[in-house]
């Protein structure tokens, strides 16, 4: 599909999850870019909540382009999709993750799905693991703790840094030449985990021990309380994603927005400065 859908002059873009990791840098660009924003989540000004369908019209009212980034676990509602066309929006960028149909990954591919058959103009940003999972997201615990357990072993992962993620979703809502394209976005290397968490050690003056193997996974899981069940399915999905082999970098963000891709231990050194790993009291 062809970008023939340019957005009303003021029309402002729906940022969902806007403040999440990557929903509050795509806000934040696009306003520093000077486009109107409607920043969206279930605290935010504009209320907006996926278990809440009587937050979506208002939302959507008015907004011809929307960010998508779903909360974890929860898949894409086809009847959002449905009242968002019917609202008037001409274009949608979907927050996706890499290796989703080997991981077996059913909430994802099923989000691409109703996106790419929605009838307006679609962009599929398609990250590997965020930089910021270390800082803000799910791994910042393990950090502080000394210790995170994922069963990858030392298969490499092109971690890539949430601005850049947002730099390219932001081009995606405002430029011409998306519509149709699913991004592969990475980061500038391929690291495994283990030398990912040996170049946060070294900013923040941490020792941090990777665990990749699926024992360790297994115990942290029983340790937390999980259900046994969800931690060997996820054991599934890690071991299949690690069966792809080592990731490698693409060009999307040098292609997209102009710029190189920001290297791990750049952003490490950055978080460390801003005292973003104080440790434990």
């Amino acid at each position: 599909m062809n970008d023939v859908h340019p957005a009303a002059p003021h029309s402002p873009v729906l940022v969902l999850g806007a403040r999440g990791i990557t929903g509050r840098r795509v806000a934040a660009r696009l306003r520093d870019a000077h486009h109107p924003v409607r920043a969206a989540s279930r605290d935010s000004a504009v209320a907006f909540d996926w278990h809440d369908d009587t937050t979506w019209e208002p939302a959507l009212t008015g907004a011809e382009r929307v960010y998508l980034m779903l909360p974890h676990e929860l898949p894409l509602a086809p009847d959002f999709v449905h009242r968002a066309v019917a609202a008037g929006v001409r274009r949608l960028v979907l927050l996706s993750s890499r290796g989703i149909e080997e991981m077996g990954d059913d909430r994802l591919m099923a989000a691409e799905q109703l996106v790419r058959t929605s009838g307006v103009d679609w962009t599929v940003v398609r990250a590997d693991w965020f930089n910021q999972n270390f800082d803000e997201g799910i791994f910042r615990e393990a950090v502080l703790d000394g210790t995170l357990a994922l069963p990858l072993g030392e298969c490499r992962q092109t971690f890539v840094d949430a601005d850049d993620i947002a730099a390219v979703a932001v081009a995606a809502l405002t430029e011409d030449g998306h519509a149709g394209h699913t991004h592969e976005v990475t980061g500038p290397e391929a690291l495994s985990f283990a030398d990912a968490l040996a170049l946060i050690g070294d900013a923040a003056d941490l020792s941090v021990d990777f665990r990749g193997d699926q024992d360790s996974y297994r115990t942290t899981g029983r340790s937390q309380g999980r259900p046994a069940e969800d931690v060997e399915h996820e054991i599934a999905a890690y071991a299949a994603l690690a069966a792809l082999g080592d990731a490698h970098p693409t060009d999307t963000v040098l292609r997209i927005t102009g710029h190189p891709p920001k290297r791990f231990a750049t952003y490490a050194k950055e978080v460390a400065a801003a005292g973003g790993w104080p440790g434990k009291e």
